[in-house]
């Protein structure tokens, strides 16, 4: 099998990549950090092809597909998994900054499949997995445009997984909550932790990678992780007015 992950040099991504490779299965390792995938994939020897690319850059987005395919063989699972994010009040947001998340939370996600899905189709195999965010369903408030995104993102998987039933093609949409990666504490370090948010459930990126790892091959629609949040599903209005009680208020505008 061969896993294609972009973000894969920390975080979710990074833990993903270990898991996949620990299982003895082929990882193209996508990111703009050569040091650290050039390190990862040493533990994956010739299993892993690591790839520096901006995919914030349309003409680096899917450039490197072909020698990924080359290297490795077909892509079997696509996981799109590369994002930042901005956090702080709309009317402070630098929007050239707005603009590249944008093409990395959205744009990047949109190109990779569109580039993929065709053979997967013809093969009639193959998996998407779009890793969104609990974001997506609970907006809070200075995380206006990066919820705009990852919503953005999950509405796009989940209409495509049915456009796809029947293909042999399966789509699985992600919607991680608070994970302990550097994106997560560089926010809190950013916002006023207050002891509700300081409280709250928190998984780990390894746990969130065999959830992923086994929802993958048992081709589940979705994943809401840590589990608890998925009580947000069934109730928006009220999950919505927690998010608001408990909400921090940001220091600075920051880039993550």
């Amino acid at each position: 099998m061969h896993v294609v992950i972009t973000g894969a040099s920390r975080g979710i991504g990074a833990a993903l990549a270990r898991e996949y490779l620990s299982h003895g299965e082929k990882v193209t390792l996508v990111a703009r950090s050569k040091l650290q995938l050039e390190e990862l994939a040493q533990t994956g020897g010739a299993r892993a092809f690591p790839v520096e690319a901006d995919l914030c850059e349309a003409e680096q987005a899917t450039s490197w597909l072909p020698a990924a395919i080359e290297r490795l063989g077909p892509i079997d699972v696509l996981v799109n998994n590369a994002g930042m994010q901005l956090l702080g009040r709309v009317a402070e947001l630098d929007t050239e900054e707005v603009g590249k998340m944008v093409a990395l939370n959205v744009m990047a996600p949109i190109r990779l499949t569109r580039a993929v899905l065709p053979d997967m189709i013809a093969r009639r195999s193959g998996c998407i997995v779009d890793i969104a965010s609990m974001a997506a369903l609970t907006p809070a408030p200075y995380m206006s445009h990066y919820s705009a995104t990852k919503a953005a993102l999950a509405t796009a998987s989940e209409c495509l997984r049915i456009e796809l039933e029947g293909t042999g093609v399966h789509v699985l949409t992600v919607y991680p909550g608070p994970v302990t990666t550097e994106m997560s504490q560089g926010a809190f370090d950013v916002l006023h932790k207050t002891p509700a948010v300081a409280n709250m459930p928190t998984g780990t990126p390894a746990s969130l990678a065999r959830v992923l790892f086994r929802a993958i091959a048992e081709r589940q629609p979705r994943v809401i992780y840590p589990k608890i949040y998925a009580a947000a599903t069934y109730m928006p209005t009220f999950a919505r007015w927690i998010t608001k009680k408990i909400a921090p208020r940001p220091l600075e505008v920051r880039k993550l």
